[in-house]
């Protein structure tokens, strides 16, 4: 009778940690982010993905940019939330006081507001790491767009997190503790 022999392989991984500079080196032609020091490709989004993405960003720049509160942006644009958090949200937005944070390049620092719309390959990040990274980091108002749900879920950042202010689905029209003079008909977004 023979004798199996199995061997155990030592699996051991390298403690390295993805920073700014090496998100520079990536090629251009990809999309990536680094969370807390890894490195996250992000998948191109789907049709309904980016009409809804094109309807709120319409809706918040019309709605903030004409009263001079400050500046919406959409992906991709890199926020630099740290040398080892470097993230593409989908829309964000950053009050006009605040305003020197935003670079050529890039945003240095934090925004106000973060939107991120979930697909199937981003929902768990985007509702539970990136939740915890932006947090963190103080993002102030964080808006959780499930297009198969058709709501939006506005989080309200704390000390011991996000908090959610309100879940709103499609026949509400969408308020901002934030902003307080905006309205967004949601029946418009996810039509």
């Amino acid at each position: 009778m023979g004798m199996v022999v199995t061997s155990k392989v030592n699996m051991r991984r390298a403690n390295v940690r993805f920073t700014y500079q090496d998100y520079q080196m990536l090629p251009e032609d990809k999309r990536f982010e680094i969370l807390d020091g890894d490195l996250c490709m992000i998948a191109s989004p789907n049709t309904r993905h980016q009409r809804i993405s094109k309807r709120l960003l319409i809706e918040l720049a019309q709605q903030i940019e004409r009263k001079g509160l400050g500046e919406v942006f959409q992906a991709p644009f890199d926020v630099i939330l740290s040398e080892e958090n470097v993230v593409q949200p989908d829309i964000l937005f950053v009050e006009k006081s605040r305003s020197v944070l935003i670079g050529e390049p890039n945003l240095r620092g934090t925004p106000d507001l973060v939107v991120e719309i979930l697909s199937a390959g981003s929902r768990k990040k985007d509702s539970e790491v990136k939740r915890k990274i932006y947090a963190r980091f103080g993002v102030r108002e964080y808006w959780i767009v499930d297009p198969d749900a058709e709501t939006i879920e506005v989080l309200l950042w704390s000390e011991i997190g996000y908090v959610t202010h309100r879940v709103f689905s499609k026949c509400d029209s969408l308020s901002s503790p934030l902003l307080p003079e905006l309205r967004i008909k949601l029946s418009e977004i996810f039509e």
